[in-house]
């Protein structure tokens, strides 16, 4: 396999990092450039490192704190945990306004982003020495970019600035455009560079953009669109195929076991469509990929535990509401991936005799090394059930904001030590089981519940302990955009999804307030889009009449 590790670059000052991992040929090698001049881009070697760059906006959303407290927090699986000083944005209180860092920190990277691709779409006509096959390749990945960053900003912010040309100085002539010219827009850049992007289901220099991917992304827009202000009649209907082509033309096939998916060094696999990519080199990785911090309890203060590198560091922020798993991942006889999502075990790495904290079944306990030292069971038990164990016993009445269930995706044991926040493992942007489930709900929304009934029970089959495979199979008429909400969470909880999930299905208010009790106080109608950056809005040329703030901000 050939990576691309990418770094943040401005055109006309640019500074570029490439680098691969893997001894293979035709990697690119491990080049730094800085201070570059503007005229760099119109060289052949110019153009192709500048779309190498523009891949590092996408570092600015997946796997980042910003990407997650914009998806994870305030939505119905998930809550606040004990720490952190982003707790509003769960909470939807007056403090989540229009001067919020993260939001502030995502429209700048993701504009720097934009303007690259501009930049490289516009001055390619006149970049001689490059075959015109990868040519056409590369522009097709700046458009690919420039569509997924476009994509999200109207999801997040309604109508933003739409600038499909080159800014090479600065300006105050910005205004907001709409949703449908948006739209419009991102269909166009997806539709042309499917053509010339490669048709394989990983890419000769792995990490870059693929015919599958945008048909992926491409489809995800019709399915978003079609419940969007700017709807059309044919949204869902143009959705089928491109999701169908991801999965029959490629070669792209789930992994037989779901544990696999998300295992340690196994990143690059069948089922894999576009990662983001990380590294462990610190000069290459940025600020890396932490996701593997945010979902974890307060184990490391536990008796017969310490902080190490396999259980993580624990920031506590984002616990699972009583929905989730008493509602979401309550069959777990027959399905996996609550035991392969959630980390119920823990095995001492700190010997000793301790007396018990949470557990009153036991007044202590004692562990040698490797000993389990806590258990989740996912249910309550009795006193007299958990005295029988020879370790603490966390039952659901005794979860809190420190002690929950914490999932076990993004987890990065490879970090060099125990406090190590750059995390170097690659974010998965689009997997296979995900393509299935959106394909299942564009034929719900179509009417052909029978091939959308197919295309969930091929997910839950892959899901299925071993001998249940029966057991998780559903019937027509439970094919549902009812079972489909939690089917989605089931599959791909804690992947940045669900937040903009709620948001397409027009139900994210609802569902807070049933289910998200810290946040159901506060929400409101308006939350469904987010702030403007109040430094965006003070930019332009008068301000509020040019460039509106969104409204209840």
């Amino acid at each position: 396999m050939k990576n691309i590790f990418l770094k943040y670059t401005k055109i006309g000052l640019l500074s570029i990092a490439l680098v691969s991992t893997q001894s293979c040929q035709d990697v690119l090698n491990e080049e730094v450039i800085s201070q570059i001049p503007n005229d760099y881009i119109n060289t052949a070697k110019g153009l192709d490192d500048a779309v190498n760059a523009a891949y590092s906006s996408l570092r600015s959303w997946y796997g980042t704190e910003r990407g997650n407290n914009l998806t994870i927090f305030g939505t119905d699986t998930y809550t606040n945990g004990a720490d952190g000083s982003w707790k509003f944005m769960n909470t939807y209180t007056n403090d989540f306004d229009t001067r919020n860092g993260h939001v502030q920190e995502l429209w700048d990277e993701f504009y720097r982003g934009i303007n690259n691709c501009n930049a490289i779409i516009e001055r390619s006509a006149n970049v001689t020495g490059l075959a015109d096959i990868v040519k056409k390749q590369r522009i097709a990945e700046a458009k690919f970019i420039r569509a997924h960053n476009y994509f999200l900003l109207t999801q997040l912010f309604g109508g933003v600035d739409l600038r499909l040309t080159e800014t090479v100085a600065p300006t105050k002539d910005v205004k907001r455009s709409t949703v449908a010219a948006q739209y419009a827009a991102i269909i166009k850049d997806l539709t042309e560079a499917i053509p010339d992007l490669e048709a394989k289901s990983k890419s000769t220099q792995y990490g870059r953009a693929t015919r599958p991917a945008a048909e992926h992304l491409l489809g995800k827009v019709y399915l978003t669109k079609g419940t969007s202000e700017a709807k059309a009649g044919d949204d869902f209907s143009k959705a089928v195929p491109l999701f169908q082509s991801v999965i029959n033309n490629y070669g792209l096939k789930l992994l037989p076991d779901f544990a696999a998916v998300h295992r340690l060094g196994n990143e690059i696999n069948d089922e894999i469509i576009m990662s983001v990519q990380y590294t462990r080199d610190p000069l290459t990785n940025a600020g890396g990929n932490n996701a593997h911090v945010f979902f974890l309890m307060e184990y490391d203060t536990q008796a017969g535990m310490l902080r190490d590198t396999e259980n993580g560091r624990p920031f506590k922020r984002y616990r699972p509401t009583v929905y989730t798993y008493e509602v979401v991942f309550k069959d777990r006889e027959n399905d996996s991936r609550y035991k392969n999502t959630f980390n119920d075990t823990f095995l001492s790495n700190n010997p000793g005799t301790y007396n018990t904290f949470f557990d009153n079944s036991k007044p202590k306990v004692t562990y040698a090394r490797g000993d389990t030292s806590m258990f989740l069971p996912g249910f309550e038990m009795t006193v007299a059930e958990r005295a029988k164990r020879k370790y603490q016993v966390l039952v659901p009445s005794r979860y809190d904001e420190r002690l929950f269930l914490g999932l076990k995706k993004q987890m990065d044991p490879a970090r060099i030590d125990r406090t190590q926040f750059e995390g170097g493992r690659d974010y998965f942007m689009m997997r296979l089981a995900e393509t299935y489930l959106l394909l299942a709900e564009a034929q719900i929304l179509t009417g052909n519940k029978s091939e959308a009934a197919k295309n969930i029970n091929i997910v839950r089959t892959r899901a299925a302990f071993a001998g249940k495979t029966a057991q998780m199979q559903i019937t027509e008429a439970q094919a549902t955009m009812d079972f489909i909400y939690e089917e989605r969470e089931r599959e791909l909880i804690g992947e940045q999804f669900r937040w903009l999930d709620l948001k397409r299905w027009g139900n994210l208010i609802e569902r807070v307030k049933k289910y998200n009790p810290q946040a159901a106080g506060n929400i409101k109608d308006f939350h469904v889009l987010r702030p403007i950056p109040q430094i965006q809005i003070d930019r332009a040329v008068d301000g509020k009449t040019n460039f509106p703030q969104n409204p209840g901000y």
